[in-house]
């Protein structure tokens, strides 16, 4: 058997030492070159990773562990570790960052210590390459992926562990190998593919694969790894909605899908220059010839290497390595991500693999000659320089988007969360709702946009009509939009001889999701305006915030409902009070609070200051106005 690359000494005291201060450079490479990340705010999708306020207290651990549908996706061991970090850094982003950015200058090291393990030359210039190369800041800069640099240690822990059991068949060595592979499941499920990539290795080690020595103790990682994907598979689509028209794709089209995705992601690592947050999701048409040519070559291009084992077989294990481990984001599972882009960067974080392994070795070869260590310095210093740059684009929501829309004017999910970026801030609703428009002139058929153009259409006078037509198109999209309910039902809300409509749909919002606090929220609103109702309206408020305490809105509803009773007055003004400690620029709570006060003897003053906090919230608000002007006048 040819050997796929040389020997090298691994074992004696001074290349420890070597291979720890090699660690160390790595690592301190890491962090250096991610400094500009820690700044970065919250971005898109990581509210629903840090941990949610219901979940924040001792209890929330047991939930995130036996709920399903309590976190966005099931990984308890990443929403354990969430918890833990919440309750260290509470809603500062910086720890958050320090927290991602250290797990993957751990995961680089733990990458060149397996490499080391296995005798591959240039072992700690792939990790280099793993720790600096700018299409992984997507999974650094993004706290949303802290699954990815969480998972990923645990992954090369137990490849590296896994490693040693193969040299000595010790119980103890597999025992923990397969501890360690649990836990990265329970962190993210692409590492299921860690017994197809160990096979992979061990046939590059040996030229061949026996049952015995080498599948037999996979057999039990490979069952455990294909029920971990197919439960995973079934949250996307159960929980995420990784199913619709969006992903409905014949065979041949998630073949299509593949071959392209696996050129795309090649070429992301080969030329890094046109890095971006959402790739074009182009069309996938089976009856053009030409797309046929991506999944062709490279399956052209494995048959070649496969040919070529003789001399070696390390290009054929790194490219096996590079296609196994995309596999479960190649298009043949559905995942939610999918409907705005086939290919995203943290898609590939793992896969990466491979291929930088096979770089390493190459650089190794060419740090022994005087060109290439000049070659591969500047090398390293440009990868550095790029990934310094990227991480800006992860600065914050407005630059993330601005920065997408840039390079990809027709990422239709950038504009719509553009609009809503926009829609809160004082005078960008003309700019929110062309965001909204050109948004859907790009994908109309995309539900969150309708819904979110009908919410800004409602805050304009003598719109309701054409935001309620919104509403309803996204309920034709897609009839289970629990959220596109409860926004219908309170457009209708607005008029008097729509309550029962709007009653109906909050209703269907509950059907839908019953653990909804903002749908119990709003049908307690609406039972506080239909007589006979106050009771009901009361306990639809107390369940909401049962679901969601800490809902600032809730407790001002509560508050209004108990108002109506004079026995209950205290409690509402304990409860308006509890809305503007959660928020205290709750303009309405004051405003309630204010009111509630000048019902009670003696608090006449404590009412007018609640008053005037309303005219420096909203300066100009009427009602607030005529009881400013009431209050300081002479006293009857």
């Amino acid at each position: 058997m040819a050997q796929a690359f040389p020997a090298r000494a691994g074992g004696s005291k001074p290349d420890r030492a070597r291979d720890v201060w090699a660690g160390v450079v790595v690592a301190f490479a890491a962090v250096v070159v991610y400094l500009p990340s820690l700044g970065g705010a919250f971005i898109w999708n990581d509210s629903d990773y840090v941990t949610a306020p219901a979940l924040r207290p001792l209890r929330g651990l047991w939930l995130i562990w036996t709920r399903i549908g309590a976190t966005q996706q099931y990984y308890p061991l990443l929403h354990s570790f969430f918890w833990v970090q919440h309750r260290i850094f509470g809603d500062q982003p910086a720890g958050y960052h320090v927290a991602t950015v250290l797990l993957h200058a751990g995961g680089a090291v733990l990458f060149g210590a397996v490499l080391r393990r296995l005798a591959v030359p240039g072992a700690w210039l792939a990790a280099v390459l793993f720790a600096l190369h700018p299409v992984h800041v997507e999974s650094v800069a993004w706290i949303t992926e802290q699954k990815n640099t969480l998972s990923i240690v645990f992954y090369l822990a137990a490849a590296f562990t896994y490693l040693g059991f193969d040299e000595s068949r010790k119980p103890g060595a597999y025992a923990r190998s397969s501890a360690l592979f649990a836990l990265s499941l329970l962190c993210k499920t692409v590492t299921v593919t860690l017994p197809a990539a160990l096979l992979v290795v061990l046939w590059w080690k040996r030229g061949e694969l026996r049952w015995k020595r080498d599948f037999r103790p996979l057999v039990p990682w490979l069952a455990v790894g294909a029920a971990a994907g197919l439960f995973s598979s079934w949250v996307e689509r159960r929980f995420l909605g990784a199913q619709g028209g969006d992903f409905t794709l014949s065979f041949a089209g998630r073949i299509l899908v593949a071959g392209r995705s696996v050129w795309f992601y090649l070429g992301q690592i080969l030329w890094p220059s046109d890095l971006n947050f959402l790739y074009t999701r182009w069309v996938v048409d089976a009856s053009a010839w030409w797309q046929w040519l991506f999944p062709l070559t490279a399956v052209a291009l494995l048959v070649f290497l496969w040919r070529l084992r003789g001399r070696s077989r390390a290009p054929f294990a790194a490219s096996l390595f590079f296609v196994v481990s995309l596999f479960p984001v190649l298009g043949f599972v559905n995942l939610y991500g999918a409907i705005y882009s086939w290919v995203w960067d943290h898609w590939q974080y793992l896969p990466d693999l491979g291929p930088l392994a096979l770089a390493g070795a190459g650089l190794d070869w060419a740090c022994d000659r005087a060109w290439g260590r000049w070659s591969v310095s500047a090398l390293i210093v440009i990868l550095a320089g790029l990934t310094w740059g990227h991480c800006a684009m992860f600065r914050d929501d407005e630059t993330l988007f601005r920065s997408t829309l840039a390079r990809n004017p027709g990422a239709w999910m950038a504009h719509t969360n553009l609009g809503i970026l926009l829609e809160g801030r004082p005078g960008g609703l003309p700019e929110a709702i062309s965001e909204f428009e050109t948004s859907l002139r790009y994908n109309p058929g995309s539900p969150n946009t309708h819904n979110s153009l009908g919410t800004a259409l409602s805050a304009i006078p003598g719109r309701l009509d054409d935001a309620i037509a919104e509403y309803r198109e996204a309920l034709r999209l897609l009839p289970d939009f629990t959220e596109a309910h409860i926004n219908l039902g309170n457009a209708l809300l607005a008029r008097p001889a729509s309550v029962a409509e709007a009653v109906s749909e909050y209703q269907e919002a509950l059907r839908l999701d019953g653990n909804s606090a903002g749908a119990h929220a709003s049908l307690g609103y609406a039972y506080l305006t239909i007589p006979g109702r106050l009771d009901d309206s009361i306990a639809e408020y107390r369940e909401a915030l049962r679901l969601r305490p800490g809902f600032p809105e809730a407790h001002n509803g509560l508050g209004a409902a108990l108002a109506r009773n004079p026995e209950s007055l205290p409690e509402a003004i304990a409860e308006y009070r509890e809305a503007i400690r959660i928020n205290p620029g709750f303009a309405e709570a004051h405003f309630n609070l204010g009111i509630a006060l000048f019902r009670v003897p003696g608090r006449r003053d404590d009412a007018l200051g609640e008053f005037k906090e309303v005219l420096r919230l909203r300066p100009g608000f009427a009602p607030a106005e005529h009881w400013v002007e009431q209050l300081q006048g002479p006293q009857p």
